[in-house]
């Protein structure tokens, strides 16, 4: 990975916002114009009270203007969650906001459902394949036995595969297909055939492309409007973007979908605690709408159509997932650099650093968790 380049601080004011954020930073590690390389280096003296009166969402469109610098901001992010900023650093307006919005909205509705693909995964395959391994997996690897990203994804790949227990002939449906690694890698290695759906156009496109020539079918639908039967059924990444108002409806349409003897692999980020918040920062500029649930959300919604049969977290794998995707994009970003400008730069780059910081600090979770229509004798998991 390499390191931004070293800019000169400005002097610290002396104002109320700066010695409040002086204050919170107590204790964390974290120092201002220090020169660890999680430390802040100011560069703009308006930092500290847009920062104060914007929480996250300030800090990080702060970083993305170019107001302060930080060698390893995943470090910082990491630093300042395990000294509980977490909720501290988001203004009280944008968390009453959000939950307004979800209060009152159907934030993932099938009329916004194409938002986020529009908003993120469109944004550009070609900077998606640098940053990503050859499998296009956007997803946290499995790192168990693994000694690089590409080892950490084909494991997580067939990981998922051996927990389905996936024979030749099955009909599998891959809801939130991405590019296709997992449709890919279920019908070339264990010889099924896949349907996989996705809500963005690019990634129907390349996923199209990738498939060709094996027995996948990749459509630009939602999940609510599928009908069909499938053996097995597997989201990988997906249900972040589902919303807690839609649980009930995503796990009767799994269980619509799934015969009797089915199985069926949610494959998602979680949260610790349960509550309809989302960052304000990611809301804006990364995931328009997601929100992640928690293991009471998943418990409580799915109980009244299927049955838990495993559950695994594996979600420290997703911060060396994060560092090796930045690693990949600060490498690789001199290609595309002539097609994106500065701000989308740098916006990537702070999305995967803290993102890195919050798994390492355990302030999130990756889980995998199968469910069943009941089908008669034990489940053992593959790990």
């Amino acid at each position: 990975m390499t390191s931004e380049p070293r800019i000169g601080p400005i002097a610290l004011p002396d104002t109320r916002a700066r010695r409040v954020i002086e204050q919170l930073l107590d204790g964390s590690g974290v120092t201002l114009n220090g020169d660890a390389p999680q430390d802040i280096r100011v560069l703009h003296p308006d930092f500290f009270s847009r920062v104060l009166h914007q929480g996250t969402l300030g800090l990080g469109e702060s970083y993305m203007d170019g107001w302060w610098e930080c060698e390893r901001i995943d470090e910082l992010a990491y630093r300042l969650l395990l000294n509980g900023l977490g909720e501290h650093a988001r203004s009280t307006t944008e968390r009453l906001k959000y939950r307004l919005q979800a209060g009152f909205l159907n934030l993932q509705s099938r009329a916004r459902a194409y938002m986020v693909g529009e908003a993120h995964y469109d944004l550009g395959n070609d900077l998606f394949e640098r940053m990503l391994d050859p499998t296009m997996c956007y997803s946290c690897g499995y790192w168990k036995s693994a000694d690089d990203l590409h080892q950490a994804q084909q494991a997580k790949l067939e990981l998922a595969c051996r927990k389905l227990d996936l024979r030749p002939g099955m009909r599998v449906l891959d809801i939130g297909c991405g590019w296709g690694s997992l449709a890919e890698h279920a019908a070339r290695h264990h010889g099924v055939e896949v349907t996989g759906i996705t809500i963005s156009r690019e990634q129907a496109a390349l996923a199209r492309e990738r498939c060709a020539g094996l027995p996948v079918e990749i459509l630009l639908q939602d999940y609510r409007d599928l009908g069909g039967r499938y053996d097995r059924i597997v989201s990988i990444g997906m249900f972040e973007h589902v919303g807690h108002r839609n649980y009930p409806t995503y796990f009767e349409t799994v269980r619509r979908l799934m015969p009797a003897d089915g199985l069926f692999l949610l494959h998602t980020i979680g949260s610790n605690r349960s509550a309809v918040t989302a960052d304000p920062w990611i809301n804006r500029y990364i995931f328009p709408n997601g929100v992640l649930p928690s293991a009471m959300d998943i418990a409580r919604t799915s109980e009244d159509h299927l049955l838990m049969e495993d559950w695994q977290n594996f979600g420290p794998d997703y911060d060396r997932t994060l560092m090796a995707w930045l690693a990949n994009f600060d490498a690789h970003w001199h290609e595309i650099a002539h097609r994106y400008n500065e701000r989308t730069r740098r916006m990537f780059r702070y999305y995967l650093a803290i993102c890195a910081g919050a798994f390492r600090a355990r302030h999130l979770q990756l889980w995998q968790v199968v469910f069943s229509r009941g089908r008669p004798g034990r489940y053992d998991a593959p790990r």
